[in-house]
């Protein structure tokens, strides 16, 4: 579970250095461009985060319906603080260096309510947490999130006509404005079935067992990415958001790649040294002060970029050590942040 969590963060960090990156002079090859941006940016980065997030949950001594929902709230507060980081500081501090203020736009201010991961894992917290205080089945917890999932790939797109209303309706559908990339309804179904999914594997004494479909999953659930992407629009589509509100078709195939991620997180294991084992467990168990100062060197790092070295393009060597870079200074600070924290 460390690996898959590690995973997913370090490609969370590439993918957002090639997206910001984008918006001035890049010359990506077509190949590198797709695996970051289309493939391991999507179904292999936030749909583990959230469904190992779920996953948690069932290990977690802190699973309390009223402890999840103050967890929720913290979660939510710190998307808004990620938005400061990810669209405020840099709409600024672009606009006064490179007058290009539009490449991180603030939408009036209302992109300080824009809903990021972490704005979404605290929604999905807080709903976990009162499903949780009526004790909700399993079999209940499937509805509500297949229910919900239908209703998201239904609604997505919709304009209400007023940017506060889309904002509004954003943290639960994906409405036009792009205040939101990852709604409610289309994406609860991940924690969820994270959630089921962890009671299974916790009980389950021959894990290898468990695991033994991993690779015929993972070859299915590819197969299904780039088949529906290049037919009819899908997670790897080029248009982002038929993945930020993925439909439930997308999430069912999903989440069988994120059993297969796992399962390949659990024979590569065995295989890894003890070191590398050890900066995986590091990554995940730090990995939302990872993702929030990630976004804060993430769009300032590449601002700096091209104000001290004017008429540079960036390519994907040149790329990737600049994603390394933030990897690893947000992974310090956020070791530092733990470390005070625990003095304090």
């Amino acid at each position: 579970m460390d690996i898959a969590k590690a995973l997913s963060i370090i490609f969370m960090v590439f993918l957002h250095v090639c997206y910001v990156s984008s918006a001035f002079n890049t010359a990506y090859d077509p190949i590198f461009d797709f695996v970051i941006m289309d493939i391991l940016g999507r179904p292999y980065a936030a749909v583990i985060f959230m469904f190992c997030m779920g996953v948690g949950i069932v290990y977690s001594r802190h699973s309390q319906w009223n402890v999840m929902v103050k967890r929720g709230v913290t979660l939510f507060l710190l998307g808004i603080l990620v938005n400061i980081f990810e669209f405020f500081i840099p709409h600024f501090v672009a606009g006064a260096l490179l007058g290009k203020a539009d490449v991180f736009p603030i939408a009036g201010g209302l992109m300080l309510f824009c809903v990021d991961i972490l704005a979404f894992a605290g929604l999905s917290f807080i709903l976990m947490g009162f499903l949780k205080k009526f004790e909700f089945s399993n079999k209940k917890l499937i509805v509500i999130a297949v229910v919900m999932s239908v209703l998201g790939s239904l609604l997505k797109g919709i304009d209400f006509g007023i940017p506060v209303v889309n904002l509004f309706f954003s943290y639960f559908i994906g409405c036009s404005g792009g205040f939101a990339a990852f709604p409610l309804f289309n994406w609860f179904i991940f924690p969820i079935s994270g959630y089921i999914w962890g009671q299974y594997f916790i009980r389950a004494k021959d894990k290898k067992e468990f695991f033994k479909l991993w690779p015929i999953l993972l070859i299915i659930a590819f197969i299904y990415f780039f088949i529906s992407s290049k037919l009819w629009g899908g997670v790897e589509s080029s248009d982002v958001h038929l993945y930020y509100f993925l439909n439930t078709l997308d999430a069912i195939f999903c989440i069988i790649n994120a059993h297969a991620i796992i399962g390949l997180c659990y024979w590569l294991a065995k295989y890894l040294p003890d070191a590398i084992i050890k900066a995986f467990t590091t990554l995940s168990s730090n990995i939302n002060r990872i993702y929030i100062a990630q976004w804060f060197f993430v769009p300032l790092t590449i601002i700096f970029i091209f104000y001290f070295a004017k008429g540079v393009v960036l390519n994907d060597i040149l790329t990737s050590i600049i994603a390394i870079f933030i990897l690893v200074l947000s992974t310090a600070i956020a070791l530092g942040y733990k470390k005070l924290k625990i003095r304090s």
